[in-house]
């Protein structure tokens, strides 16, 4: 273990909240280079492992990132500003507009890649919201999300397969207004939302998908599209970078 100091805080701890503190007045600002390894062994006489565990308090933290062969960099944050209600206006994607859209903004460029279609049966939860038995087949489109090349977002809905076989919504590319339009066009419009947000730490296979670095966590986002007759016609599963997103929502008292 690293010798304390006489306040009891251990030698790393001091290094991390110097670093932190430099960071916080400017002195370092997004995309810098943090002194190195050997520069903190020398500036502050401690050990190689006191210095990688300082460093590692602020790529835990999200304040800093390590790149390969380069060093450890203030983590730059340019965040997504999730608009949790405007973006699934009506007057967005029924005029042909994509609900991620109205995140994103201008001068950024967002791609939709490893997009994945496919039919398979229901979980019991998924189930029990659409209004189905368990092993009743759905429609199953996953989706990933690069923003600035950088993944942010997956992204899975369910349909009732019932409903969607054989229509655009079954396929890769659902057309403009992405699939609320086409279920617009089914008669069977998204009339009404809720959705459910939790935070947690990521899967191996989900910090892989969206490239994080040790210590990111993720938030869930779980929405569940009604008719106006209240008929649930799609269940969402996304899980967001929590370092790339700031969720927005802005409503009347």
């Amino acid at each position: 273990m690293t010798a304390a100091q006489g306040d009891g805080q251990l030698k790393y701890q001091r290094i991390a909240d110097a670093l932190r503190a430099a960071i916080a007045s400017g002195e370092y600002g997004p995309g810098d280079r943090l002194p190195g390894e050997n520069e903190l062994m020398a500036t502050y006489q401690v050990a190689r492992m006191t210095a990688r565990q300082a460093l590692g308090v602020l790529r835990s933290e999200g304040i800093a990132e390590a790149r390969k062969g380069a060093g450890v960099f203030v983590r730059t944050f340019r965040p997504i500003r999730r608009h949790g209600i405007q973006r699934l206006a009506r007057d967005g994607w029924g005029t042909g507009q994509s609900v991620w859209e109205a995140d994103v903004g201008a001068g950024r460029e967002l791609v939709v890649d490893s997009v994945v279609v496919r039919q398979e049966p229901t979980t019991e939860g998924v189930a029990s919201v659409l209004g189905l038995e368990p092993g009743d087949p759905v429609c199953v489109r996953g989706r990933r999300f690069v923003l600035d090349g950088k993944p942010v977002l997956l992204s899975v809905s369910h349909l009732p397969a019932s409903l969607v076989a054989g229509t655009a919504i079954a396929e890769e590319d659902s057309g403009p207004g992405g699939i609320y339009a086409r279920l617009a066009e089914l008669g069977q419009a998204p009339a009404h939302f809720r959705e459910e947000i939790r935070c947690r730490m990521p899967t191996t296979a989900e910090a892989k998908q969206l490239q994080l670095s040790s210590g990111t966590p993720v938030v869930l986002v779980c929405r569940t599209a009604f008719t106006a007759e209240g008929r649930a016609v799609e269940v969402n599963e996304m899980t967001l970078d929590a370092s790339s997103y700031i969720l927005e929502y802005d409503f009347d008292a």
